[in-house]
């Protein structure tokens, strides 16, 4: 009875600091540590990555979907850090979720660049929101400012099929969009996923010369990737894979693989709820379709 009361009075006692704690902010700026210029800007649960060097900013994913006034905000946030020209906006792919809003861009000056396929892409999509890139780039390209490069690798289908991997080699840093979560578990943005292929992609970042990531979602804490966490999230993806394509073999898929299977060594992980029915159904799609 005594602990009870105890642990009651302590409850009640924790109720206005609890009360109290600050609501985390729609909008946030942070300058990613041991860096010179490099900041993440966060626009709820999307985030991009911006350079500030000594001739002008790049700029990367103005993250507006939804947010009428996403790609302003995202100007504004810059304009806190620095006045130097935003010269770039390098779209990572060709999903509306990470690229729309580039209009405050083009008005403040920035040129848009983007993979040659997203491009093709959103011409034919002709989203309003959405300018068309004023320039592509290959498969391999790099963008210097100011003592600042940017690598931009197009390793084929994974994610979409117009992602680009952005590397700082100075830096040390990767930013890749979608393709790896950080400590989460994949979710809804594997309804287009090339499963095969995204395995193939991971396993060439994981061989690029990087220390940290920085993805397209916050990851627990906010904190960066490592390549631990790439080494897992292909191992998880693996584990998935190959148990569906038994289940598949057997005439499993789709309802059965849904509803049924299970994978109790990822379920702490944040998103797994969420994210299995539509992961299994995606590999069901691969094993049970071929597709």
């Amino acid at each position: 009875m005594q602990r009870t009361i105890l642990a009651l009075l302590a409850f009640f006692l924790a109720l206005p600091a609890l009360a109290q704690a600050p609501a985390r902010p729609q909008i946030q700026t942070t300058k990613v540590d041991g860096t010179d210029g490099v900041y993440i800007f966060r626009n709820g649960g999307h985030q991009s990555m911006f350079i500030v060097t000594g001739d002008g900013v790049i700029a990367t994913d103005p993250i507006a979907y939804g947010r009428p006034t996403g790609g302003a905000d995202y100007v504004a946030e810059i304009r806190k850090v620095t006045n130097q020209p935003i010269k770039y906006l390098i779209y990572s792919h060709h999903h509306f979720d990470h690229i729309a809003g580039g209009k405050a861009f083009k008005d403040a000056g920035a040129l848009i660049l983007s993979h040659r396929q997203a491009k093709a892409r959103l011409a034919g999509l002709n989203d309003p929101h959405t300018p068309l890139p004023d320039e592509t780039v290959g498969d391999i390209s790099t963008v210097k400012l100011g003592d600042t490069t940017v690598e931009l690798t197009y390793l084929g289908l994974n994610h979409s099929d117009s992602t680009l991997v952005f590397r700082l080699p100075k830096e040390r840093l990767l930013f890749v969009v979608d393709l790896l979560p950080v400590g989460a578990f994949p979710g809804r943005g594997i309804i287009d996923f090339y499963p095969l292929e995204a395995e193939d992609s991971i396993k060439q970042i994981l061989a690029m010369d990087w220390d940290r990531l920085i993805p397209g979602h916050p990851g627990p804490g906010d904190r960066l990737g490592t390549k631990k966490d790439v080494q897992e999230q292909l191992a998880l993806l693996q584990d998935v894979s190959a148990q569906v394509r038994v289940a598949a073999r057997e005439g499993k898929c789709w309802d059965n693989v849904e509803q049924t299977m299970k994978f109790p060594k990822y379920e702490a992980m944040p998103g797994y709820a969420a994210g299995l029915p539509m992961v299994l159904r995606r590999y069901c799609g691969l094993w049970g379709r071929g597709t």
